[in-house]
C-alpha cells in the first residue's frame, strides 16, 4: 500500500512540475500588448527586415525567436501605455506630425542604446492613432 502511496505521490509531483513548466512556457511567449491593428513580430534584433505581421500573435509568438514587437491603436493611448508598464519618458522627438516617446520600463526586458539611455518601450502618437513597440517600433510609426 505504501509503494502505491508513494507511486500516486510520484506521478502527482511530476503533472504538477510539467504543468508548471507549460504554464511558465505560455507566458514567456505571451504577446506584450493587447491585440490592436497590424500587431508585428520582429525576429531581427535591428530592423524590420525580419517582421511577421500576425493576426493572433499568443499563436505565432511560439514559432519564433521574437526580439521585439509592436501594434497599432486608434486614439491617443500614451497615458494608459505609459501607466500599464510603469514607464519612464527618457525623451521625445517630433517629426512630420509623429510624437515620439522614448521610454524604459523596468516591466520589458531587452533595452537598445539611445542617445546613451537604455530605451525598451517606444510609444508614437499621431493623427489620432499610437503606435507602440519594445524595444523600439520598426519600419515607422
Amino acid at each position: 500500500m505504501r509503494a502505491f502511496l508513494r507511486g500516486i505521490c510520484g506521478i502527482f509531483i511530476v503533472a504538477v512540475a510539467v504543468l508548471c513548466g507549460g504554464a511558465a512556457a505560455i507566458l514567456l511567449h505571451a504577446p506584450v500588448f493587447e491585440n490592436g491593428k497590424n500587431y508585428e513580430l520582429y525576429l531581427s534584433p535591428s530592423s524590420s527586415a525580419l517582421t511577421v505581421v500576425s493576426g493572433c500573435p499568443a499563436l505565432d509568438k511560439p514559432k519564433f525567436s521574437v526580439r521585439g514587437e509592436s501594434v497599432r491603436y486608434d486614439g491617443d493611448r500614451r497615458d494608459a501605455l505609459l501607466e500599464r508598464f510603469h514607464a519612464e519618458v527618457l525623451f521625445t522627438e517630433e517629426a512630420a506630425g509623429v510624437i515620439n516617446y522614448y521610454c524604459y520600463s523596468p516591466l520589458l526586458g531587452g533595452t537598445v542604446g539611445l542617445c546613451g539611455r537604455a530605451v525598451n518601450l517606444h510609444i508614437a502618437v499621431s493623427n489620432g492613432q499610437t503606435a507602440v513597440g519594445t524595444p523600439l517600433i520598426f519600419g515607422g510609426s
